[in-house]
């Protein structure tokens, strides 16, 4: 399945229509969803470092799966929304990492490094 071919098929699974306002209900839950389901991401981490020593069981790593896909789910809502296809954000960024390793910029602080 490529980016797009995900971006397309997970519509079914949007209960707002799609919608370009900020304001609007539609893009504010997909904007919190976003932050809430990579909050969750981390605290299985967290529960790892402070109830297991660090140790991530498989069990461990098919809930951390489960949090990741709805965070893929967020962003590619997200990207939907504001009429981005999926591939181009995932294009774009290796094209700056590319960059940045080339000038030796990987590590580092700013944006636009």
């Amino acid at each position: 399945m490529t980016f797009d071919d995900y971006q397309q098929t997970i519509i079914k699974f949007d209960t707002f229509a799609q919608s370009k306002n900020l304001r609007d209900p539609a893009f504010l839950e997909k904007i919190l969803g976003l932050t809430g389901e990579a909050g969750e991401v981390s605290e299985k981490f967290k529960k790892a470092i402070r109830d297991k020593a660090g140790e991530i069981s498989p069990e461990d790593k098919k809930e951390i799966a489960k949090e990741l896909g709805d965070t893929l789910w967020y962003l590619a809502t997200i990207a939907r929304y504001l009429d981005i296809p999926f591939s181009d954000i995932a294009s774009g960024n290796i094209e700056k990492l590319e960059s940045r390793k080339s000038r030796g910029k990987l590590r580092g602080s700013g944006d636009n490094r």
